[in-house]
């Protein structure tokens, strides 16, 4: 596929399959560099993000070497398509609903929470899972955050 971009003067191509491919091979010198022989763990949306990240780490390390966790916040009515992302892949994975989580920890603090604080605190929980299932399992987490989220410093 060719797609162009013009910019000022300059035209650029942009070849996704080299771009593609770059992505598969430092994925597979991180991991020979950072944890040989360990899992990636991706924590699964159903989304773009964590659906690109889950299939760049099958293609760089094996099915066998990647985890998917899916967790929803008590009842998540598109969890099917995280699902039906982790059987297509044939990856290993975990659910694990972090509502009693959340919860516990909203209904513990001795203040009203500001309501981005609330709607914050479910993806650090989510991180926190991550990080617990990646170092129970043999893992190192991959990162499902796009540029923009970098950009705005919202990336958990």
């Amino acid at each position: 596929m060719n797609n162009y971009i013009i910019s000022g003067t300059k035209e650029y191509r942009f070849d996704a399959q080299k771009a593609k491919d770059g992505c598969v091979r430092w994925i597979r010198e991180f991991f020979e560099a950072h944890g040989k022989g360990c899992n990636a763990v991706v924590g699964i949306s159903g989304g773009k993000d964590s659906s690109i990240v889950a299939a760049l780490c099958v293609e760089a390390l094996g099915r066998e070497r990647v985890i998917g966790v899916l967790m929803p916040c008590g009842e998540q009515p598109d969890i099917d398509k995280a699902e039906l992302l982790v059987r297509h892949l044939g990856i290993r994975h975990f659910t694990i609903n972090i509502k009693s989580a959340v919860d516990a920890l909203t209904g513990s603090i001795p203040f009203e929470l500001s309501a981005q604080s609330r709607m914050n605190l479910p993806p650090r929980i989510r991180m926190s899972t991550l990080y617990a299932v990646s170092q129970s399992n043999n893992g190192r987490v991959a990162n499902t955050c796009n540029l923009s989220e970098d950009w705005v410093g919202y990336s958990t």
